[in-house]
């Protein structure tokens, strides 16, 4: 008897999109392709990642903490104090060099495609990686048998360099923002195709490598990762896409934020009374305040913005109906989600950006509002537009908050494991980006290999596979009471069930620990610290667990063990292996390439 066709997959992640952004959500986009995918998936509303993207990426690839598998923090934000903390309160000095934070997918962790390309699949990736620059951290390395991938935190969509003059240097904070460096297969791509854009290379890299597995006769099924770089800033899509939205955003953020809530109401998928948190954007201007030029080119921002979501939507139709048009996309599992909450940071009221970058725009950019989303734009949109995306929830990306860990998330199960919850249905199971390689693994019949692989020692997977909750032989996907941990660049979260509490730092909050009950407040408005002062200390003596478990380093004494950095530790801007962004680094990487220093601390159990 012939055995069952094992399942394809395919993994689409879309970049700081906000939870509300796409149609499936509540959003007014133009997203046809995500709405008839949604028809034919589970709809998840309290799905989480972590709040910000390598994280978040590097537990889709593992099924493990973010701690646990090198990207405990930006290694951006960890290679530069200011870009963490724009207030120069918050070093992340400490956390330099230690293990869990050395910015690519180290060697406890066995990662997603090294176990499916090792069971039998064909491994495919075309997107952003942003876990290691170098042909050692590449997906290759990891076990991608064929991938396009985009290596640093973002670019420029288009590929536009600017061409400095006399002595000018790219200030800091851009340095690893503008220049679109690639690999292929593990070598670093010299010279991207002509006219390309990011969202389009992406897709039709993708479609083609599909293509070549199907008209090669390549019997193996696939696993597909399409990670896109958009909808993060710089705001750039082709104006194809921006002109549809002239219009559209012009009653402002505020009014776009109700209407979205409104639909998310209708849709079932918050409460009809649900409280959203209150807008904080303290940093920037009310709508009000604001001159007319100011609000033009606010909208015409938030039009870019929608054009890129509808270009990510374009490409994962190419995808899409191709999967349908050679008769695979039954068998495919496909899913959907973004990586953080919405982007909200006001970069200009950044002091590393007001030093000098805002002038280096004025010179090598054209923000005219005639120009915007063009390549040699540089634009992004600012919390209030990003709260318009993540209400009801508070805050956005880089926050634990819900704003910024909550995402949207669609999941099209395979035929095989259909037939359970209901397709075109909506959840509020609880369950995070850490399920994702539970879940492959378990539908793929491949088991984890912990506590080794290829020899040396690996952790296990904390998530859980969604495959008895998708048959309905459970009634949840974890626990009634399960407990999961956040924390980035020193803002943090644990939760038990629907109790939730939250650190963050001033501004943004009031530098304590704040509780909620989600159940009853998910736009975490009414803290209740003073008045459950048992559920408080129960939760922190969780979070203090989680710290050991994870080996999170804090980065404020209120977050648990808290070290001093070491003198060894001070220098900035020193902890990235590949600084490709330096005058002839990518015609010779090998120079430019240093071995970072290592080193290791003790903690003893609490």
């Amino acid at each position: 008897m012939e055995s069952a066709k094992r399942p394809n997959f395919l993994v689409i992640v879309a970049d700081d999109l906000g939870f509300s952004d796409i149609g499936p959500f509540g959003g007014e986009i133009n997203t046809p392709n995500l709405d008839k995918m949604a028809k034919d998936s589970i709809l998840f509303t309290d799905f989480h990642a972590a709040a910000a993207c390598s994280p978040s990426r590097a537990m889709i690839m593992t099924g493990t903490d973010h701690h646990i598998a090198g990207l405990g923090n930006l290694i951006e934000w960890t290679n530069i104090s200011g870009q963490n903390d724009p207030n120069g309160t918050m070093s992340t000095a400490v956390q330099r060099g230690m293990p869990g934070y050395e910015g690519y997918l180290n060697e406890r962790v066995v990662a997603l495609p090294e176990l499916l390309r090792d069971a039998g699949y064909l491994t495919l990736m075309s997107g952003k990686w942003h876990l290691g620059l170098t042909p050692e951290r590449s997906p290759k390395a990891r076990g991608f048998e064929r991938s396009f991938a985009h290596l640093p935190a973002c670019s420029n969509h288009y590929a536009y360099e600017p061409q400095l003059e006399g002595a000018d240097q790219i200030p800091d904070f851009m340095t690893m923002s503008f220049i679109a460096l690639h690999s292929e297969d593990g070598e670093y791509v010299k010279k991207l195709p002509e006219g390309w854009y990011s969202s389009h290379g992406y897709g039709d890299k993708m479609l083609q490598y599909l293509k070549d597995w199907k008209e090669g006769g390549d019997d193996r099924p696939f696993f597909g990762y399409l990670p896109f770089t958009a909808p993060h800033w710089p705001l750039q899509a082709p104006q194809e896409y921006i002109k549809k939205y002239r219009g559209v955003y012009d009653d402002g953020p505020e009014a776009l934020r109700q209407k979205r809530l409104q639909r998310l109401k209708d849709l079932g998928m918050v409460p009809k009374d649900v409280e959203p948190h209150p807008v904080v954007a303290d940093e920037v201007k009310e709508w009000e305040e604001l001159s007319d030029v100011e609000r033009a080119n606010s909208c015409r921002a938030m039009e870019c913005f929608a054009g890129m979501v509808e270009a990510i939507d374009v490409n994962v139709g190419k995808i899409t109906k191709y999967l349908e048009e050679i008769g695979e996309l039954d068998n495919t599992f496909v899913c959907f989600l973004s990586d953080n909450g919405a982007e909200g940071a006001a970069y200009e009221a950044y002091p590393i950006v007001q030093s000098n970058m805002l002038q280096h725009l004025q010179k090598y950019y054209n923000n005219h509002i005639d120009n915007l989303g063009n390549g040699n734009s540089f634009i992004w949109y600012g919390p209030r537009w990003a709260q318009a995306a993540t209400a009801p929830s508070r805050l956005y990306k880089a926050y634990t908050t819900e704003g910024g860990v909550r995402v949207p998330y669609m999941m099209k199960p395979p035929a095989a494991f259909s037939g359970g919850v209901p397709r075109g249905s909506i959840t509020h199971q609880f369950a995070t980006v850490m399920d994702l390689a539970p879940t492959i693994l378990d539908m793929a019949g491949v088991t984890h290999p912990a506590p080794t692989y290829q020899g040396r020692e690996i952790v296990p997977m904390r998530g859980k596979s969604m495959v008895p909750y998708l048959a309905q032989n459970a009634d949840t996907i974890h626990e009634k009471d399960f407990i999961n941990g956040w924390e980035t660049c020193g803002r943090a979260a644990c939760r038990r069930g629907d109790w939730k509490i939250v650190f963050i730092p001033k501004p943004k909050g009031p530098e304590r620990w704040q509780l909620y009950n989600l159940a009853t407040d998910p736009g975490e408005v009414h803290d209740l610290a003073e008045q459950e002062p048992a559920k408080l200390k129960e939760l922190l003596k969780l979070w203090d667990i989680y710290v050991l478990e994870t080996g999170v380093i804090p980065l404020s004494p209120d977050l648990g063990n808290w070290m001093a950095a070491m003198e060894d530790q001070m220098p900035e801007n020193a902890w990235i292996e590949y600084e490709y962004w330096k005058d002839g680094a990518r015609d010779d990487p090998e120079k430019f390439t240093k071995v970072i220093p290592r080193f290791r601390r003790h903690v003893s159990a609490i």
